[in-house]
């Protein structure tokens, strides 16, 4: 099974969330790999990259996505079939993006998001997960998440248990 990172609008391909979590994802027997979406600031191009990207896997994978990752990751989850997602103070909800309405299609996701996020707010992760009913983790910690990346990584540990599970 392969783990997919998209990061965000302003970051690359393999940051330190990304480099950590990715280290966590191989030693679980994931294979991974991060697209470097720099060449677009337009969200749903950088849809389109992921979706041109998978359109021949056939393993099954992992979406995980940080800010506009996660919009990226969770739009693209609508037309192919990952098998989870784990989102990281997703982009939802945001003025300006092609989609403000989120299929609910009851696929395995996990939003983690800092309570003192900002960028995007908090309360835009609580409504996604209450209309979704996904698993949400509210935890201390701004948009980038690196004062809480131990405990980050803690989460999407026992996240790739569940999904191996």
């Amino acid at each position: 099974m392969k783990v997919v990172f998209s990061h965000g609008k302003e970051s690359g391909p393999w940051g330190t969330k990304i480099k950590r979590l990715s280290e966590i994802a191989k030693q679980n027997g994931f294979e991974v790999d991060s697209l470097d979406y720099r060449a677009y600031s337009n969200p749903d191009d950088r849809v389109n990259q992921l979706l041109n990207y998978l359109k021949g896997e056939e393993k099954d994978f992992i979406l995980v996505g940080s800010s506009m990752g996660g919009y990226v990751s969770l739009v693209a989850s609508e037309k192919i079939n990952p098998k989870a997602i784990f989102l990281m103070a997703p982009a939802l909800y945001l003025e300006g993006y092609a989609k403000q309405e989120y299929s609910l299609n009851g696929k395995h996701i996990h939003v983690v998001h800092g309570k003192s996020d900002e960028v995007i707010p908090y309360e835009h992760s609580v409504r996604y997960a209450k209309e979704s009913k996904c698993t949400l983790h509210l935890i201390e910690g701004d948009h980038r998440l690196n004062s809480s990346l131990e405990k980050v990584e803690s989460i999407f540990e026992n996240f790739l248990e569940k999904v191996l599970g």
